[in-house]
């Protein structure tokens, strides 16, 4: 670099001066001491004999040529006596450009390395020219912008370890002089300026560049401010969101840490203290460790610590520290539980401090080191100033925590859909409200009114037989094996007892092949808790029995406590059934709510069923149209026949074969809902919106009429409606599907049979066409699709 303005953008054009430090030593020239005035007349004299130290110059090589001179001049700036003692340095602004220092600086970057390159840090690039603009406004124009941002360097010391720097300019020896023509600003253009911090092209405007002239020098006043920084990096690192799923946080923790305690190699844990269970948690999270617990997810307190440790910690709530693991170790012979923890991690010695509010533990701030004595009671003691930063930090994700699992609880639990969401947002602010206004509060009826409902369900068919059928075939296999033994410990003991239980277990095995009731289950539990399983115990202890009765009891379910292979089987069946239907149901919605927000609900059953309320009370906006509630019903309609083929897709996937049968019920008349607080879900409300929820719990077991056939059949999608506009309305999307080949041509229109206080209701019904594999590009009916799948 020739000259020190090259590549800087900026107001300022830079020129070193010695002027305004050599008019001071011109006073002190005729100063009344003698030794004073004397010393000053030497730096006029060096001065004098190279005008351009007074005039100003940009060449950098005139600072090497001169450094003698300058060193003259800046003699008493910078004390021989104090040279080894301050950090000091002489330079011009927004520049590293560093030509005269004192001894310690030099040292300080001579320890560094040959590598580091020294940068002035928390100075803006993008912001030096507004920077540059506002010295001038303060210099020149006399208006003061705050606009100081504190500056430091970061220097490694001889271990490597950072150790931050904070930089206090002194400007006494500059000035800033207009160029000629500058237009002068006034108090208008800083009002504008004010407004403008982010216009660069307005600041330009008004300060064009390299339209004043910095003449002077700055002298640096600097500081090692390590602790105080780390203090700080350790609160900014504590208020970042989402700290565990940062990659970097640990890492950068560790830093902040050792340039707090001055030592390279230490690392730091974190455990939290579970006050109810009494024991210390793991923190999961990117590169959280925790040295307490080493590779365990939680261990007891007592299991943890001796019973000093725990104290100091627990109920003193003071540091507590460990010098020399090793030697500890040594000493209680390997028993107390943190040294041999600590040890078997290699750890040397070890600072645990306790996390801890006015409500008591809350966690164990873990610091260690392979290095022993590092670590100790004495500078234990700097974590005080950071304890309540972490204290807080702990504090405050201990809430997010709660407020994540309650959240969660909400979701999985009791969830409220975000289309409604701002109605009940709503009603607790103004609960919020009225509490702090020292009212009453009361958290209002939430109700929806003028809303089309819609529902749909995809059931599984004959799901009580199959369940029968599985249970019965798990209780005859049970009781056999039951009968077996005994009747091998009768041939062993001839006695009566023994009968009398082969003459039940008989009547039992009779009742399961021939009437099967609702309470035969039950029975046959019973008498096995009661009678057989104290019977078997017994017959452990004989040696001819003894494998067979435990090959019995190795048989029956842990968790149930009872042979659980078919029933077992079974219920996988549906909770596939119902996980896959759901999952596929929910992404389909994310669709539905893109193209018109509406309620929508789902429940899990022996299939899934789902609820869906659009109209414009939902919506809160006034732009709801009946083309959305016609797009909704067709958007059903076209799910139902996606969902039949997913599921006969992975039919043959499932333990259990089962079918399925789709309906959908309409609705032709809009209603209103309401949120029944005690039941945490939305009901109809009135009298006549009743015979909807009626209608949706009976209609699928109803009978076409005339018949015993039901409406919902495998293979088929059933439509029930009681208006005639509904017909012509589905019929019309039939069609439509029918053109897609979602579904057959043989469609059908029924009477159902009369319900318990409707009456009138009808059906379409039309069977849904199916593929047979992903690939598969042909079409098939429910029977033509059995029968390709038995080929």
């Amino acid at each position: 670099m020739k000259d020190i303005n090259e590549n800087i953008e900026s107001p300022l054009e830079l020129k070193v001066s010695f002027d305004k430090l050599l008019k001071h030593y011109e006073i002190l020239s005729q100063n009344e001491d003698e030794f004073i005035a004397a010393k000053a007349r030497r730096v006029l004299k060096t001065a004098d004999a190279f005008p351009v130290l007074r005039d100003g110059f940009s060449d950098t090589a005139i600072l090497k040529e001169r450094e003698k001179e300058i060193g003259i001049i800046l003699q008493d700036s910078f004390s021989p006596v104090l040279t080894k003692n301050e950090i000091k340095t002489a330079s011009v602004p927004f520049h590293n450009l560093i030509f005269n220092s004192s001894e310690r600086f030099k040292s300080i970057i001579q320890t560094a390395g040959d590598d580091f390159e020294l940068e002035i840090k928390n100075m803006p690039k993008d912001d030096k020219y507004i920077i540059a603009c506002t010295i001038i406004l303060s210099f020149c124009y006399g208006y003061q912008l705050n606009f100081k941002r504190p500056f430091y360097y970061e220097i490694p010391d001889a271990n490597g370890i950072m150790q931050y720097y904070k930089i206090l300019y002194n400007a006494d020896f500059t000035e800033i002089i207009p160029s000629v023509g500058v237009p002068k600003i006034t108090q208008e253009d800083v009002d504008e300026l004010l407004d403008n911090f982010d216009n660069i092209d307005l600041w330009k405007k008004k300060f064009p560049p390299n339209s004043y002239t910095f003449k002077g020098f700055v002298i640096s006043n600097i500081f090692n401010v390590t602790d105080d920084q780390s203090i700080s990096n350790i609160k900014s690192s504590l208020i970042g969101e989402d700290k565990r799923k940062d990659e970097g946080f640990m890492e950068d923790f560790h830093e902040i840490f050792r340039s707090l305690l001055g030592l390279k190699d230490i690392k730091v844990g974190f455990s939290i203290y579970n006050e109810e269970e009494g024991t210390f948690e793991r923190v999961y999270g990117a590169g959280m460790n925790s040295f307490l617990l080493n590779s365990l997810d939680n261990n007891d307190c007592a299991n943890a610590l001796c019973s000093k440790s725990y104290n100091v910690l627990l109920k003193d709530k003071q540091f507590y520290s460990i010098s020399d693991v090793d030697k500890y170790y040594e000493l209680s012979k390997g028993k107390v539980p943190q040294y041999k923890t600590l040890k078997d991690q290699h750890i040397k010695s070890a600072i645990l401090a306790p996390i801890a509010n006015e409500d008591g533990l809350m966690g164990i701030l873990e610091i260690v080191s392979e290095r022993p004595k590092v670590l100790n009671s004495i500078n234990a003691n700097k974590l005080i100033d950071v304890m309540p930063f972490i204290v807080s930090a702990v504090e405050r994700s201990k809430k997010e925590e709660e407020n994540l699992v309650e959240a969660i609880i909400q979701t999985e639990c009791t969830s409220i859909h975000p289309s409604v969401h701002w109605r009940f947002e709503k009603e607790a602010k103004n609960f919020i409200k009225d509490q702090l206004n020292g009212k009453e509060p009361n958290f209002k009826k939430i109700a929806f009114e003028n809303i089309y409902p819609l529902y749909g369900q995809i059931d599984i068919k004959g799901s009580s037989e199959a369940r029968n059928a599985a249970t019965q075939k798990d209780l005859t296999i049970q009781l056999e094996s039951i009968k077996a033994i005994v009747q091998k410990a009768f041939t062993i003991e001839k006695l009566p007892i023994y009968e009398q239980f082969l003459y039940q277990i008989d009547n039992y095995l009779e009742g399961l092949n021939s009437r099967f009731q609702v309470d035969s289950e039950q029975q046959i539990s019973a008498f096995i808790k009661q009678d057989i399983d104290p019977l078997l115990e017994h017959l452990k202890g004989v040696d001819a029995l003894e494998e067979e009765v435990n090959s019995y009891f190795e048989s029956i379910d842990s968790k149930v406590q009872v042979l659980y292979k078919h029933r077992k089987d079974y219920d996988e069946t549906i909770t596939l059934v119902n996980n896959e239907m759901a999952s596929l149901l929910d992404k389909k919605q994310h669709e539905a709510q893109d193209m018109y927000p509406h309620y929508f609900e789902r429940f899990k059953t022996d299939g899934v069923e789902h609820n869906m309320y659009i109209g414009e009370a939902i919506t809160k906006e006034e732009n709801f149209n009946p083309i959305y509630l016609y797009n909704l019903r067709l958007w059903q309609l076209q799910v139902m026949c996606e969902m039949e083929n997913v599921f006969y897709l992975m039919q043959s996937d499932f333990p259990v074969k089962l079918d399925v049968a789709s309906m959908i019920l309409v609705f032709n008349q809009p209603l209103s809902i309401s949120f029944r607080m005690d039941e945490k879900q939305f009901d109809v409300d009135g009298t006549y919106n009743a015979r909807y929820e009626i209608v949706k719990k009976r209609v699928d077991k109803a009978y076409i009429k005339g018949t015993k056939e039901r409406v919902t059949q495998k293979g088929k999608i059933s439509i029930v409606y009681s208006q005639k506009q509904d017909e012509v309305e589905y019929l019309r999307y039939i069609k439509f599907l029918q053109s897609k080949k979602y579904v057959d041509d043989d469609v059908e229109i029924v009477e159902l049979q009369d319900l318990q206080a409707v009456t009138g209701l009808k059906a379409i019904r039309v069977s849904v066409l199916y593929h047979k594999n992903k690939d598969d590009k042909a079409f098939y009916t429910y029977d033509d699709l059995m029968k390709e799948i038995k080929a």
